[in-house]
């Protein structure tokens, strides 16, 4: 693989974890560019890889002005804003590895894949989990036919107590107004991707699902809560949704999204950070009950496809510990395991005298270090940026290749699902 260059637009975490690569791999990856609004957030890339000033761009248009001088694009942006800054440097004759969602409806969607084929450009969609180990060995066995033809698919995806108040309560996703991205889209998008390449490929036919908002809402407010939890909440002490607890007592847990406010500062202090989420403006201070939130904190999906099979897949947030699991039933036996253990037990039918079913355990803790070294999401991460620079240099796919065009039938399970909860009946997959 040839040494290649890439420039990161929209510098949050997620590109920038991305982005990181080159750092563990010089020979392979130079970042030689930066395109975000925040100034703060350019200087601070520009320094992390020596980046001159004419590498530093305030947005996605303004680096399209420019003639093409790197080889792809890490698009981090949020999630409306995918569509258009991708459009753009596909026109200026770059190569994107995109985060998800790719898009927020069906029509942005179409958009963005006719544009790839008319300007003939390469991109790969951030489904890490197809890059984690634990997915791809149970990927392997579906395609080594081990438990025969598919049946039926049930994943479920536990987001934590933490997780969903920092995110879908306080934080970025939680008006679809604000966001575009329904909670679904933003975050059970790798689950339903999942769902539908564990199915090679078979569209889905039509989608129902069911969901709301039933816990984080003002009815549902403990007596004595206030609207900030350090200012005049009663119960604070007692709640488990304090915002002392969740970023004072954990405050590295997540930095990225809590103490961005912070960002002019190299260390803030605590007494900063407390005075940070005693600040009106700052959402991550508010009450879980009082924060103006409207996505859903449950949703529960279920797939027919063409072939006859189905799925089923449930996000519950505000749960004690973070989940996802899998069980698929196949003619001639079953693969059930959970993500987070990073193991999973393959059952086949077995008919002799005295016996009902064979069991083997595949537990990839045994084999070393399979995640550390290639990041987060199970060692999804740098996994999938590696294939990535493999795939635009012209490289065979690999079995876990998320072309945009593969990321199409999880795209619509989503969307469909959301019109069927909002509309109440079954939505036909076009």
């Amino acid at each position: 693989m040839n040494k290649l260059k890439a420039i990161i637009v929209g510098a949050g975490h997620r590109a920038r974890y991305y982005a990181s690569y080159a750092q563990q791999h010089p020979d392979k990856l130079e970042i030689v560019g930066v395109a975000d609004p925040n100034e703060l957030r350019r200087k601070d890339v520009s320094e992390d890889y020596n980046l001159s000033e004419d590498q530093c761009f305030k947005d996605a248009q303004e680096l399209a002005l420019k003639p093409k001088y790197a080889d792809f694009i890490i698009n981090g942006t949020m999630d409306h804003q995918h569509v258009p800054t991708s459009l753009s440097l596909m026109e200026a004759g770059y190569d994107i590895l995109l985060e998800k969602p790719f898009a927020t409806n069906v029509d942005e969607m179409w958009k963005i894949i006719e544009a790839s084929k008319k300007y003939n450009r390469k991109i790969m969609v951030c489904h890490v989990l197809r890059y984690a180990p634990f997915y791809i060995e149970i990927r392997k066995r579906i395609l080594n036919n081990e438990i025969g033809e598919i049946i039926n698919i049930q994943t479920g995806e536990h987001v934590s107590y933490h997780h969903m108040a920092v995110g879908f309560v306080r934080g970025k996703w939680k008006r679809k107004d604000e966001c575009y991205s329904s909670m679904l889209m933003a975050k059970s998008c790798h689950d339903l991707d999942l769902i539908a390449w564990m199915k090679s490929g078979i569209p889905p036919r039509s989608v129902s699902s069911f969901g709301g908002l039933m816990q984080f809402k003002p009815a549902k407010a403990p007596n004595g809560a206030g609207t900030n939890c350090l200012i005049d909440c009663r119960i604070e002490s007692d709640c488990f949704y304090s915002a002392r607890k969740h970023y004072i007592d954990h405050p590295d847990r997540w930095k990225m999204y809590v103490w961005s406010n912070l960002e002019h500062k190299k260390n803030p202090t605590l007494a900063q950070k407390i005075k940070s989420l005693k600040d009106p403006d700052n959402p991550y201070g508010k009450c879980v009950w009082r924060s103006g939130n409207d996505v859903v904190d449950h949703q529960s999906v279920l797939i027919d496809f063409e072939d006859g099979s189905t799925a089923t897949h449930n996000m519950i947030g505000g749960t004690s510990r973070p989940m996802r699991k899998i069980h698929i039933i196949g003619t001639q036996g079953e693969i059930q395991g959970v993500f987070e253990d990073n193991r999973f037990v393959i059952n086949h039918i077995d008919p002799r005298p005295g016996c009902e079913y064979s069991e083997e355990i595949v537990d990839l803790n045994v084999s070393g270090d399979m995640t550390g070294a290639f990041g987060g999401h199970g060692g999804g991460d740098l996994r999938l940026v590696e294939d990535c620079m493999k795939f635009i240099q012209g490289g065979k796919p690999s079995i876990s290749c998320t072309h945009i065009e593969d990321s199409v039938n999880g795209h619509l399970i989503g969307f469909c699902a959301d019109k069927s909860m909002e509309e109440k009946r079954i939505i036909e997959v076009n």
